[in-house]
């Protein structure tokens, strides 16, 4: 007797079709799996052995060999547990698991339990083809973000078993995703002065640019970084579908429905590499991966490991991560706005105006050494924090608040999606440097201004072309289609101190 189910293994974000054939023949019973499982299949065996005698079924007394097919691709898991299951019963009772693809993990009890990678594998094998699935309950949400395939979840293998065969029905589940507003606890209001760096947070929001804060402790830099995404737009309905995905695969989808806010990861600064960019024996998103579409904080930069902050340079660049092992080797995006603070030393208290710095320049030139030249020209704005007075402290005024600040952030990032609509970038930082010409022409002027700053501050090509994007961001807050002179100033602004720290 023979029989096939349809199920699926994932390689990072891309999941193979994997055919489940099973063979019963007569002989001394024995059970099993061939085609390059890994522990947790293997393991199978006796989930689904267990879960099919306690759903009432009775398990064949024969010689029972279960092919992965393909035989030559790895296989990792334990989504799998259903298709052998009803690959196995489906060969004994004469019934078909046609046209479903079928995903999820048995309890010993016959309970389906939910996954991780379940909208991956849909959004895979949607891609080739199929249209119809069986998932678990826990996953319904998640999968049926992709609105033109048929989710049908189970709770039980019997119940599973009973809807192909027509005894039962189960009916398409079909989610809602009306994108709420996002209910912050901090606001933009909670920021006594420090009106450079609201505004440098608001360019950075509105053009996706990655930030550098430098200033002394207790100045608002942290405070600061954890209330940029209350002025961020809500993702569209592509990215959120990506970011869904990545979460989905880590296993950290908490409500396991679309996530539709930007990502928010600040992980601290004693995080390994790995955890940062990915990795383990099978390859996991890391960090920046995590906050793929969305923010990736690193508060007390020079506290991380210098081997650590050099792993950002090529994911700051390429917008994505590739993970080498030996036995695979993953791509991940890794599509995030970089924001970063840091001490100016040790002590904190270098080129303070209240303090006095105790750290030697040796201890100093140490500290800023571990944030290297080509990692400060990967960062678009640089912005030196000052402490915050004592007038603005005290001041009853009400500063501006995340829902006033957001509403420009979002024409500013209006106006860029319009203008790249063609273009396989929407945002000011990520325009390609052949078409950087095109979108960030100066005029003359303008022109002579860059010409002496460039010479003043030996900008590095690299620098010169995240000017031209701050100033173009610059411009489409202010609402001008030409670049002013005074939106090259205020761009070279933020490159500019750099010399008084790194030299």
């Amino acid at each position: 007797m023979y029989s096939e189910a349809l199920t699926c293994s994932l390689q990072g974000l891309e999941g193979d079709v994997i055919t489940v054939e099973s063979d019963l023949t007569n002989g001394l019973p024995k059970f099993v799996i061939v085609g390059l499982p890994d522990a947790a299949i293997k393991e199978s065996i006796e989930r689904v052995r267990s879960a099919i005698k306690n759903s009432g079924y009775e398990f064949p007394l024969k010689r029972i060999t279960i092919n992965l097919q393909p035989a030559n691709l790895r296989k990792d898991g334990s989504q799998m547990d259903l298709a052998i299951a009803m690959s196995i019963l489906s060969a004994g009772e004469d019934f078909s698991t046609e046209p479903y693809v079928i995903i999820g993990e048995l309890s010993l009890d016959g309970t389906v339990n939910g996954v991780n990678g379940c909208l991956a594998m849909v959004i895979s094998m949607r891609a080739k083809g199929y249209r119809q699935f069986i998932v678990p309950f826990e996953n319904r949400k998640e999968c049926s973000v992709v609105d033109d395939v048929a989710i049908f979840p189970v709770t039980s293998l019997k119940q599973a078993v009973s809807f192909v065969r027509g005894d039962d029905d189960v009916a398409r589940f079909i989610g809602d995703y009306d994108a709420k507003p996002a209910d912050f606890d901090v606001d933009f209001s909670d920021m006594k002065g420090q009106p450079f760096l609201k505004r440098a947070l608001e360019i950075a929001a509105a053009g996706r640019h990655n930030l550098l804060m430098i200033g002394e402790p207790g100045s608002g830099k942290s405070m600061a970084a954890k209330r940029l995404p209350t002025i961020l737009p809500p993702l569209s309905f592509e990215e959120a579908v990506e970011v869904t995905k990545i979460y989905s695969v880590a296993g950290l989808l908490k409500d396991a429905s679309l996530i539709t806010q930007p990502p928010f990861r600040a992980p601290h600064h004693t995080a390994s590499a790995v955890s940062l960019i990915g990795g383990g024996r099978v390859p996991k998103p890391g960090e920046i991966s995590l906050a793929h579409n969305g923010v990736l904080f690193l508060d007390e930069l020079p506290e991380f490991s210098k081997q650590v902050i050099e792993v950002l340079r090529q994911p700051l660049e390429d917008k994505i991560i590739t993970i080498s092992r030996a036995n695979a080797s993953l791509t991940y995006p890794s599509d995030m706005q970089l924001i970063a603070a840091m001490n100016p030393c040790p002590c904190g208290y270098h080129h303070s105006k209240h303090h006095t710095c105790s750290c030697s320049q040796g201890d100093i030139n140490r500290y800023l050494a571990k944030v290297s030249h080509p990692l400060l020209d990967r960062i678009d704005i640089h912005v030196e924090v000052e402490a915050v007075k004592y007038e603005h402290l005290s001041s009853d005024d009400v500063a501006e608040s995340s829902g006033t600040v957001r509403e420009r952030v979002k024409a500013a990032r209006a106006v860029q999606s319009e203008r790249y609509r063609r273009e396989p970038f929407s945002c000011n930082a990520d325009i390609r440097e052949k078409r950087i010409a095109a979108y960030c022409k100066l005029q003359p002027s303008s022109q002579a201004i860059m010409d002496m700053a460039f010479k003043k501050y030996a900008f590095s090509a690299r620098t010169y072309n995240k000017i031209l994007k701050v100033a173009r961001t610059i411009a489409d807050l202010a609402g001008r289609e030409a670049i002013a002179d005074g939106d090259v100033l205020e761009s070279i602004r933020y490159r500019s101190m750099d010399s008084k720290y790194w030299s």
